[in-house]
């Protein structure tokens, strides 16, 4: 059912690792980090994709991190380090810390933000029916969120 050849090394996420083909072990933490939200989000790390599963390693700045947004495919993320501020769909904003598995239904409107303690680090699993990285609900690609004083640049 796989595919072969080229086709089966592209990645649907540009930046992206491809598994398999010989490819089964990966030193995660020191793969390539790319932007893991672009135009919504603050998140960057590494993503490795298999033939139906992608995983990102993902870093969220203090004080940083996604405007509300949706995708098309569901998404596991588990809370390695630091403190996030989550709402998921009409449910109430919660702290959540390390220990902690978010389940994100597919085109439910969520967001995460880093708490300003410390940098968030959690382990992200997608279906690979859609690439890594949504779109922000209000339709704009406009940048992450940035609570005050936290803005590009600023620490």
């Amino acid at each position: 059912m796989g595919d072969t050849g080229e086709d089966a090394r592209r990645t649907r996420t540009e930046g992206a690792v491809k598994a398999g083909n010989g490819k089964f072990i990966f030193d995660f933490a020191n793969l390539k980090k790319i932007d893991a939200g672009t135009g919504y989000s603050t998140a960057h790390g590494s993503v490795v994709e298999g033939e139906r599963m992608q995983c990102a390693l993902v870093t969220k700045e203090r004080g940083t991190g996604s405007r509300p947004h949706h995708h098309p495919n569901e998404q596991w993320n588990y809370i390695v380090k630091g403190t996030l501020r989550v709402k998921v769909g009409d449910g109430p904003e919660q702290l959540c810390g390390p220990g902690t598995l978010l389940y994100f239904p597919a085109n439910v409107v969520h967001y995460t933000i880093a708490t300003k303690d410390e940098d968030v680090v959690f382990f992200a699993v997608k279906d690979l029916s859609h690439g890594i990285i949504g779109m922000a609900a209000d339709g704009t690609m406009a940048g992450g969120h940035y609570d005050p004083g936290y803005g590009p640049g600023k620490k």
